[in-house]
């Protein structure tokens, strides 16, 4: 299977992921370089980076010279990036509101792709533009710490996660941006941070959901 190599490492990196959440690969299972660029028809190299961010999620485990193993991974340890990520973009969208002035071109380009891409069933571009609609809210707050601490939490990785976990609507997804939109169109702090945190304890019942099914 061809990939487009302007995103070979973060679509091998989502394939992976959705093969391990659907339990494809077993706990303990090799999952080798060679094999799997072979299979992505690739080189080893976005296969390496892919697993080494994998590592980085504590959904792979390596050893010296015996390579990369799957590791069980629980629902447990996937939410706990939630209350830690939703304190950081509350904070962000109410900075980012009162800084704006009203000036959301940005914001409605990727609310706009977001709706596009859920219509085609695209859950690769919906979450590029999902992850750059909140890169754009933490980058608009204008604090250079608050930006180094979310990209940290590796939002791509992890937003596919949720995504692929609850099975959530991609059109619902979508609108789920929508009142974060409207409150920084009125640059309003106040209406941003409760819209963000209602975003993300909406994410995290479905998560929690998902783990009592």
């Amino acid at each position: 299977m061809k990939l487009n190599r302007t995103v070979l490492r973060e679509q091998i990196k989502e394939q992976l992921i959705e093969r391990l959440l659907s339990g494809e690969y077993a706990p303990g299972e090799r999952l080798v370089e060679t094999q799997l660029a072979r299979e992505f028809g690739t080189s080893q190299a976005p296969v390496r980076e892919a697993l080494r961010e994998l590592e980085f999620l504590r959904f792979v485990e390596s050893e010296p010279f015996r390579g990369a193993r799957v590791r069980e991974v629980t629902l447990d340890e996937l939410l706990e990036v939630y209350p830690v990520r939703a304190a950081l973009e509350e904070l962000a969208a109410r900075q980012a509101a009162a800084r704006l002035d009203g000036k959301v071109e940005a914001f409605e380009r990727e609310f706009e792709a977001m709706k596009e891409a859920a219509d085609a069933g695209n859950l690769h571009e919906l979450v590029r533009h999902d992850v750059s609609f909140h890169r754009l809210i933490v980058e608009s707050a204008g604090n250079q710490t608050l930006k180094e601490l979310w990209g940290s939490l590796r939002i791509g990785a992890r937003t596919i996660i949720t995504v692929v976990k609850t099975d959530i609507d991609l059109n619902e997804l979508a609108e789920m941006h929508r009142p974060l939109l409207e409150a920084f169109e009125e640059g309003n702090p106040e209406k941003a941070g409760e819209a963000l945190r209602w975003h993300f304890e909406s994410f995290e019942k479905m998560m929690k959901g998902a783990q009592s099914e």
